[in-house]
């Protein structure tokens, strides 16, 4: 009878042990942090999908206010969360070459050779070769393919709109933003306002953007992932980019055409076979990348994902903060109306960038609202804190929360307040280069930023030339944030009336 009782007991104390092993790991080096749970380490809450991780860094951040860095524990392996912002500087800059790794890589069938997850010589020959798409020449020559596809949105909202006011905008905008990629990257007229291509979208958006425990198992066994040559991403996702990127060539008979976008880039690589990308030093071999069909599709991923989910998800919460502030809408109404008047109602490249109020908005948006949050870099050798006696080990990750920094009160006071004064000239001048990353910093910082401004501010400036947003009924006063997505995504949406101007 006693064996029965000591063995259940000796199970549950070695499994407690073994899941507790490291957790003396920041205290015995004396470097402060939260208390870690068994198993969970500090995450908690996230990995039980009660916060978003978003969150859960957040309010670590701002219980530790004078600590330079915070010892955490993602599941049970020992992290640093990078509060100071000249050590980020030096982690996302000055010394990039050490942190070049995002820390997170799995199968390259499984879509794990894209730009945000490749390891940093594959991503130095594919950045090298996809930065030219992002020129002010080639954006400038995508303004009217977005303009166009903005006005087949906003046709779409009088018909939505004269049904019913109100509308979940997320989901709204993320149809445009699907067309705009669609035609930019892919050159394909996608008809995303049809009731199939919507439920489509919506079966590939679950299956990208929603958690599964594939993450907390990386965080766990760092790069049993890539060991077990598993992925982030079900099967499914994956056949959805193969075969995107199959009937993107066959409709070019496998060549480049005259388009000079995203698949004309794929196509002329695939003719070469392989990238490559510049030298490590002088000593070194160039660093030479295969174009698979699997490279292809992971890229695809990249600007898909990027181009679709981050873009409609900020321009919601931007939509949002015009609807909680009339007299911001007021004013950005009014600079789209002078700026329109002098270009003849034309919308294009220059006359948006005559709308810097607008500019300040979206900057304002994305300090309150970092969409891809947070950051994490890992350490490719032992590297010593400047100004510390600390040492990141060899294979370590540093994560930085970027609503934890946008959200400190030393950088923007109240910040709970949406003010895009903050985002004057004088101002950003004021403030550490560090102090605002929803793009990231340094060389891996996102490398269509850019398109992404242009897309966002496309759909604003159409809708409200039209339209106005309030409030309704369903509209939340307090966002939570949906702990399932990856991104930081509004819980039960964003319900908003959409009202047509008076003019």
């Amino acid at each position: 009878m006693f064996i029965y009782i000591i063995l259940p007991i000796l199970f549950f104390y070695s499994l407690y042990k073994y899941f507790t092993r490291t957790f003396n790991y920041w205290k015995n080096k004396k470097i402060r942090g939260p208390k870690p749970v068994a198993f969970f380490g500090n995450l908690k809450e996230s990995t039980l999908r009660r916060q978003h991780i978003t969150t859960v860094l957040q309010n670590i951040y701002e219980q530790f206010p004078d600590e330079k860095v915070v010892g955490i524990y993602r599941m049970t392996t020992p992290c640093l969360l990078l509060r100071d912002l000249d050590v980020i500087r030096n982690v996302m800059i000055k010394d990039f070459d050490t942190f070049i790794d995002r820390g997170i890589e799995f199968s390259k069938e499984g879509l794990g050779v894209n730009l945000f997850h490749s390891d940093g010589d594959t991503w130095k020959a594919l950045r090298n070769r996809f930065s030219p798409i992002f020129t002010t020449s080639k954006l400038k020559n995508m303004v009217p393919l977005i303009t166009e596809r903005g006005d087949k949105f906003i046709d779409y909202i009088h018909n939505v709109c004269a049904v019913s006011r109100e509308q979940e905008v997320h989901s709204l905008v993320q149809q445009y933003t699907i067309a705009t990629i669609a035609t930019c990257c892919f050159g394909l007229d996608m008809d995303t306002f049809s009731e199939d291509m919507k439920d489509m979208l919506c079966k590939i958006d679950k299956l990208l953007f929603d958690m599964n425990y594939a993450y907390e198992l990386d965080m766990m066994y760092p790069g049993i992932l890539k060991k077990l040559n598993s992925s982030l991403y079900p099967a499914s996702a994956t056949n959805f980019f193969h075969d995107l990127v199959r009937r993107v060539i066959n409709q070019r008979n496998g060549k480049p055409s005259d388009r000079n976008d995203f698949m004309d880039l794929i196509l002329k690589m695939r003719e070469e076979h392989v990238i490559e990308g510049a030298e490590k030093d002088n000593n070194s071999e160039k660093i030479t990348v295969e174009v698979t069909e699997g490279i292809i599709a992971a890229l695809a991923f990249s600007f898909y994902a990027a181009g679709y989910e981050t873009s409609s998800t900020e321009t919601a919460f931007l939509l949002y903060q015009l609807a909680l502030n009339p007299h911001i809408q007021d004013k950005l109404i009014s600079e789209i109306d002078t700026v329109l008047s002098k270009y003849s109602g034309q919308l294009n490249y220059d006359s948006m960038n005559e709308m810097t109020y607008l500019d300040r908005i979206i900057d304002e948006t994305l300090r309150m609202y970092p969409v891809v949050d947070p950051l994490q870099r890992n350490a490719k050798s032992d590297y010593k804190i400047p100004g510390t006696e600390i040492t990141i080990k060899k294979g370590q990750t540093v994560i930085i929360s970027l609503l934890g920094i946008h959200q400190d009160e030393k950088y923007y006071p109240n910040p709970e307040k949406f003010d895009p004064d903050r985002f004057t000239t004088e101002k950003c001048g004021e403030r550490h280069s560090c102090a605002y990353l929803p793009f990231g910093a340094g060389p891996r910082n996102c490398i269509g930023l850019r398109l992404a401004k242009i897309q966002s501010r496309v759909c604003v400036i159409k809708l409200l030339s039209k339209f106005r947003v309030e409030p309704s009924k369903n509209t939340q006063l307090n966002m939570k944030f949906d702990p399932r997505r990856f991104l930081l995504t509004p819980k039960g949406g964003i319900y908003l009336n959409i009202m047509p101007r008076k003019i």
